[in-house]
């Protein structure tokens, strides 16, 4: 019996933020779908924008999975997390075990297709996935924010000045022409039309 998609499920069951005071709960599955809606508008914009090769299919699987190990290790807060190189090293190594006990849940034949999600993804896509994570992050600060709660004020200028210190043209980008419209309503995004439909005469 393999049980490596039961345990995928389970990804909605791990909440973010867990330090936080959230207006709306997030969870590590919501979390993983809009990194990977992320990843792929940047390797979009990494190809169509700005010309370089660029397989936006493989940023999105492994923005996709990116968060899979946190189903065994649950998600440790951020401050935790990178407080010094001694607790970065050794949680990369619980992620890499985490990683590999995925992995050998899965039947032989499946397992080279998704070693590269679980474990380190591509060079070249790395750079985008984490930019992507971290993108995750901002609009989810702009949205406590615009909905009254400021204990997200401090992380979402710090996870802008970030974003910034990237230096990836693909997230410059994206901020400048995407970000803004977080702002919005959904009456302001032009989704709903409430006029009234003309009466035949």
């Amino acid at each position: 019996m393999e049980n490596f998609y039961a345990l995928i499920a389970r990804m909605k069951n791990i909440d973010r933020w867990a330090l936080m005071r959230s207006v709306t709960r997030e969870n590590v599955q919501e979390h993983s779908h809009m990194v990977a809606v992320l990843a792929h508008a940047l390797a979009v914009i990494r190809r169509d924008v700005f010309g370089l090769d660029c397989d936006v299919n493989a940023a999105a699987a492994a923005a996709l999975f990116h968060d899979a190990g946190e189903i065994l290790t649950g998600d440790l807060p951020t401050p935790i997390k990178y407080r010094n190189p001694d607790i970065m090293t050794a949680y990369r190594q619980v992620e890499a075990e985490a990683a590999e006990k995925l992995l050998a849940m899965l039947p032989e034949a499946l397992r080279p297709a998704y070693e590269p999600l679980l474990a380190e993804p591509d060079p070249e896509l790395k750079p985008l996935v984490k930019a992507a994570d971290k993108l995750s992050a901002y609009i989810k600060c702009i949205e406590e924010r615009r909905a009254g709660n400021d204990e997200f004020l401090q992380a979402e200028q710090k996870t802008l000045d970030a974003l910034r210190g990237y230096g990836l043209p693909e997230v410059d980008y994206f901020l400048e022409h995407f970000i803004p419209a977080f702002e919005l309503t959904l009456d302001e995004l032009g989704t709903m039309d409430y006029r009234e439909p003309e009466l035949n005469k």
